[in-house]
C-alpha cells in the first residue's frame, strides 16, 4: 500500500523466510567473518576472469538461500537482482545459469535493498508466492570497470573506498517463519554536483539523508522506533557528512542507533581500506549474514536498511558529468521464529 509520497507498507508482511552469504577472502578477514556462510580463499574462485567469479559468487548465495527456505529454484516465481559491471552481466548471466523468471536492477550499491524492495511489493500484492532477490560485487571487477586495473597499482586518497567482494541472496515469501519485510521507501535520485569518483561517500550521504527523512515522514515515526538504522556504504567520510547532515536538518537520530555497514565489514585498524567498504555486495552481506543473524537472535528487533548507489559511469565520468545518488530503505521486523 502506497504510504505518504514515496514509501509502500507492506500489511501482509512479506517473510524472508531464508538467506544466505557468500564472500571472498579479505571480507573472510573482518569482524564479520563468522556471519557468513561461505568465505572463498581465492578472489578468481577458480574462474578465468574477475567477473566470471562475480557471476559465481552470486550463483553460489542464490542456491544457497533458495535452500535454506526448502525450496527448490523451480519453485521460485522471480529472481530480482543486479551488480555494478555493464548491462549488470554478472547477474544476468546468473539468471541464465538459474533459469529462473526474472527481473535485472541497477541500482548501484542501493541494488540490495531495490531488489528486496521490490521482491516485498510482488509477494504483499499476492502477484507472487516466492521471490529470490539478490546483489553482488567483485572488487577487482569494480576496480578494473570504474577505476584501474589492480595490476596498475595506483594509490588511492583517503576518501576513496574498497569494494567488498561477496552476494548476498533473500527468498521472501507469503507465508513461513522468519523477519518480515514491514516497509519500503524508493529513493530520490540526489545530486549535489561532486565529481571525485574517489569520494563516493560523500556524493552518497545527501541522498541516505533524504530517504530517512522520507520515510520518518511517510510513516510519521520517528528514528527511535528502529533498534537500528544503517546505511549502505558511506563509510567514515559518507557517514560524518551524514550525521551533520541530521543536525543539520534536525532529525533527532543518535549515533547509538545509526550506523553504516561501509564501516562493519572490514577491520580499519588491520585491513587497509581507506574509508571503508563499498559496492552491491556490502549491505548484501552485512544485511543478509550479520544484521538478519542479530535478529534471530533477539539483539535486534527493528531494523531500517538504506542501501546507498552513486549512479556513475566511466563514460559519465569522463565526459566531467557530476555524481547522481539515490537510496533506497527497507524495514525489517521481527515476525517471529526463523527457520
Amino acid at each position: 500500500m502506497l504510504q505518504g509520497y514515496q514509501s509502500w507498507t507492506f500489511e501482509n508482511r512479506p517473510i524472508i523466510r531464508a538467506a544466505a552469504t557468500v564472500v571472498g577472502p579479505f571480507e573472510g578477514q573482518g569482524p564479520l567473518a563468522n556471519d557468513f556462510d561461505i568465505i572463498h580463499g581465492d578472489l578468481m574462485l577458480g574462474q578465468e576472469s574477475w567477473e566470471k567469479a562475480e557471476k559465481t559468487l552470486l550463483e553460489e548465495a542464490s542456491k544457497l538461500a533458495v535452500e535454506n527456505a526448502g525450496l527448490t529454484k523451480e519453485q521460485i516465481n522471480f529472481f530480482i537482482g543486479g551488480d555494478l559491471m555493464n548491462q549488470i552481466i554478472s547477474t544476468s548471466f546468473a539468471a541464465r545459469t538459474l533459469a529462473i523468471p526474472y527481473l535485472g536492477v541497477f541500482g548501484a550499491c542501493s541494488t540490495s535493498m531495490e531488489s528486496l524492495a521490490i521482491a516485498a511489493n510482488l509477494i504483499n500484492s499476492r502477484s507472487a508466492k516466492y521471490v529470490l532477490a539478490a546483489a553482488c560485487s567483485h572488487n577487482s571487477a569494480a576496480e578494473k570497470q570504474y577505476r584501474y586495473p589492480t595490476e596498475y597499482g595506483s594509490q588511492k586518497p583517503p576518501t576513496a573506498q574498497f569494494t567488498v567482494t561477496g552476494a548476498g541472496a533473500s527468498v521472501v515469501s507469503q507465508e513461513g517463519e522468519g523477519m518480515a519485510v514491514t516497509s519500503a521507501t524508493i529513493g530520490r535520485v540526489i545530486d549535489m554536483g561532486l565529481t571525485d569518483p574517489f569520494n563516493m561517500g560523500a556524493a552518497m550521504a545527501p541522498a541516505a539523508v533524504d530517504t530517512i527523512q522520507a520515510h520518518l515522514r511517510d510513516l510519521q515515526i520517528q528514528p527511535g522506533y528502529y533498534d537500528l538504522i544503517v546505511t549502505g556504504d558511506l563509510s567514515k567520510v559518507g557517514y560524518e557528512i551524514a550525521c551533520d547532515l541530521f543536525e543539520k536538518h534536525h532529525v533527532p537520530i543518535k549515533q547509538t542507533e545509526y550506523y553504516d555497514c561501509g564501516m562493519m565489514i572490514y577491520d580499519y585498524q588491520k585491513q587497509s581500506v581507506q574509508a571503508g567498504a563499498s559496492g552491491c555486495g556490502c549491505s548484501a552481506v552485512v544485511t543478509y549474514g550479520h544484521l538478519l543473524k542479530r535478529m534471530r537472535k533477539g539483539e535486534l528487533n527493528r531494523i531500517l536498511i538504506v542501501a546507498t548507489g552513486a549512479l556513475l559511469s566511466p563514460i559519465s565520468f569522463q565526459q566531467g558529468e557530476s555524481i547522481p545518488c539515490v537510496a533506497h530503505a527497507v524495514s525489517i521486523e521481527n515476525g517471529g521464529g526463523y527457520k
